[in-house]
């Protein structure tokens, strides 16, 4: 029976590699399909987000069944809590990236302002939040899982420059001010999906610990 539960456990970890993987493809799709101004590539960004959902709803059917049928001890209970509170952060994640690519397709066409020169910098910062915080789960490697909190830091930063240089659009001519303010949601989506990575990571401290961050 044991064996059974450790191979199941195994394909939940699986499991949330792949949803990671789709994610991390949806926000880079996002982003190149901004930069380029490329339709075709937003909405494939798009198509990524019903898969997200389907993948977090084949996780949670798997997490519940091992919540009921294997009555699994403390630690592997901790393990599989977090699973089921991470992959929420993740479908929001692909949902944000669909938000993103949306907003590119609306700017089919228009000019941009300027060269959004922070946000592909913030797009490759929460990917790698992303992709770190599935590692640090897989791996259940604690270091790593607070490294990625502490990278928050940077996108929030980030999020920053790009309000300032948006400030200075509107400044320099008022007509550019519809633009900047879709720029500034963009912006505010990849904070969140920074947000979102620390709060997976924030779960993989608790499925090692059993203490969550915020509590300690």
């Amino acid at each position: 029976m044991r064996t059974k539960f450790e191979e199941q456990l195994d394909q939940l970890n699986n499991m949330l590699v792949e949803m990671g993987a789709l994610i991390e493809t949806s926000i880079s799709l996002a982003t190149q399909a901004l930069r380029e101004q490329d339709i075709l590539l937003a909405k494939k960004a798009i198509d990524y987000d019903q898969e997200v959902d389907q993948k977090e709803k084949d996780i949670e059917a798997l997490c519940l069944k091992l919540l009921l049928r294997q009555h699994p001890v403390a630690k592997d209970l901790r393990l599989i809590s977090s699973a089921l509170k991470m992959i929420t952060d993740m479908e929001r994640i692909g949902d944000q990236a669909a938000d993103i690519a949306e907003i590119t397709i609306m700017l089919e066409k228009t000019p941009y302002i300027g060269k959004p020169e922070h946000i592909p910098q913030m797009a490759a910062a929460t990917v790698k939040m992303v992709t770190e915080s599935i590692d640090a789960f897989v791996k259940k490697d604690l270091g790593l899982a607070k490294s990625v909190i502490a990278h928050d830091s940077v996108v929030d930063d980030l999020f920053v420059a790009v309000k300032r240089d948006l400030m200075e659009s509107i400044r320099s001519d008022m007509a550019t001010g519809e633009q900047a303010m879709d720029f500034l949601m963009i912006a505010k989506y990849f904070e969140r999906i920074g947000d979102h990575a620390e709060n997976i990571a924030e779960w993989v401290v608790f499925s090692i610990t059993g203490t969550h961050v915020n509590e300690g």
